[in-house]
């Protein structure tokens, strides 16, 4: 760990804080932004109890440097993904959601500008950064650290490591070039599981102006997870109801002879299972139709925000022969977040399907926080300290 209260942050596209849950209570966040009212009332209730508070809900373009006090040892940007997603519109970082990575690094340029450079900075993102316009949107991501007298280097990280949730994400972590890396936590060249094929093909696309600039980040993989869908689920949730029979049926009647087979399987296990569903439009024989889509791999599919009502997770729990449905809970997605049982979700389901939809897996930053950044920092306290 660093050093205590001494270590602070800003908190940009905060959501619900679910970066600064992970970061832990040895660490300071003394700004923090969202554009979103509801995500910033859902961040209040969690964060700012003791009325300090830090967050400032609105445009990123509107927050001036003089509201972020101090020189930060981190400020971490989960900036949108819509433009980014395969699900999203293919606009890149030259849309209007992500495009919002731009204003963020004009603010850690007029920090710099100042004197007040973050020591590090850290960016999350979907995986579909490394691919979006051929590669050029993650080589102008690495070209502006490079530019910025930043060392960095990424890697890709999936929830299911830590939780039972397919949620793989790319982070990008950069360094100040004036700070000494131990060589403990940098690779001679790039080592699986984090540094994925994907993203070794993205980097070979990067100029080499970029890559000069480039750092293997060496993680260790976390322990085996314990943990399995079925183990998060609620019996009598407060958020949502148990479909009927008829409902259940129904939806059951939208599988296909090969997933119904999976639900038969599991009928067999031995145990209770949990599936996740999600509902897609397929052509078949040359028509198009609703299917439900079923999993039994002891993961929820990944948690998206709910825009249309095929885009909500459905479990369906077997038990022997008997079979119930219904939407995913509120506290269940909370849960696939690595999000603690106290965390205040909001009261409205779908704002906090959105909330815990668009955020970033808590145990997930406290694995890169505790074998990534607060090494880069400890190096740096440690030094500040012997000169002082």
């Amino acid at each position: 760990m660093t050093d205590g209260s001494n270590t602070t942050f800003y908190e940009f596209f905060a959501g619900g804080g679910m970066a600064r849950a992970g970061l832990g209570s040895d660490w300071q966040c003394v700004f923090s932004n969202d554009f979103d009212f509801k995500k910033g009332a859902a961040y209040q209730s969690n964060w700012d109890r003791d009325k300090q508070t830090v967050l400032k809900v609105g445009d990123i373009r509107k927050v001036e440097t003089s509201e972020l006090p101090g020189i930060a040892d981190l400020a971490w940007a989960s900036f949108p993904c819509q433009d980014l997603s395969l699900a999203g519109g293919g606009a890149g970082l030259r849309g209007e959601r992500s495009g919002t990575f731009y204003p963020f690094w004009d603010i850690v340029k007029s920090l710099i500008a100042e004197g007040r450079a973050p020591r590090v900075v850290a960016l999350e993102n979907v995986t579909g950064t490394l691919t979006s316009h051929g590669g050029k949107d993650f080589e102008a991501i690495c070209q502006t650290f490079a530019e910025n007298g930043y060392r960095y280097g990424a890697l890709v990280i999936d929830a299911a490591l830590f939780v039972p949730h397919s949620r793989p994400r790319l982070f990008v972590v950069g360094v100040r070039e004036e700070i000494d890396v131990d060589n403990a936590i940098v690779a001679p060249g790039p080592i699986e599981p984090f540094h994925t094929r994907g993203l070794q093909a993205a980097y070979e696309r990067v100029n080499d102006a970029a890559k000069a600039k480039w750092l293997w980040w060496n993680m260790p993989t976390p322990p085996h997870r314990n943990t399995v869908f079925a183990d998060l689920i609620e019996e009598e949730p407060d958020s949502v109801q148990w479909h009927s029979a008829v409902e259940t049926t129904k939806l059951l009647g939208q599988m296909s002879p090969i997933n119904l087979a999976k639900v038969e399987a599991a009928k067999r296990a031995g145990r209770r299972m949990v599936g996740t569903v999600y509902k897609r439009t397929r052509v078949e024989d040359g028509v198009k139709c609703q299917r439900a889509e079923v999993r039994f791999d002891d993961l929820a599919g990944c948690l998206r925000t709910p825009s249309g009502g095929s885009s909500r997770q459905v479990i369906v729990v077997v038990d022997g022969n008997r079979i119930r449905s219904r939407l995913i809970s509120s506290r269940e997605t909370a849960r696939l977040m690595g999000l603690p049982e106290g965390y205040v979700l909001p009261k409205n389901y779908n704002e906090a399907y959105h909330l815990t939809g668009d955020g970033v897996a808590v145990p997930v930053v406290r694995h890169l926080a505790q074998h990534v950044i607060e090494p880069l920092l400890r190096e740096l306290k440690t030094k500040d300290a012997a000169a002082a």
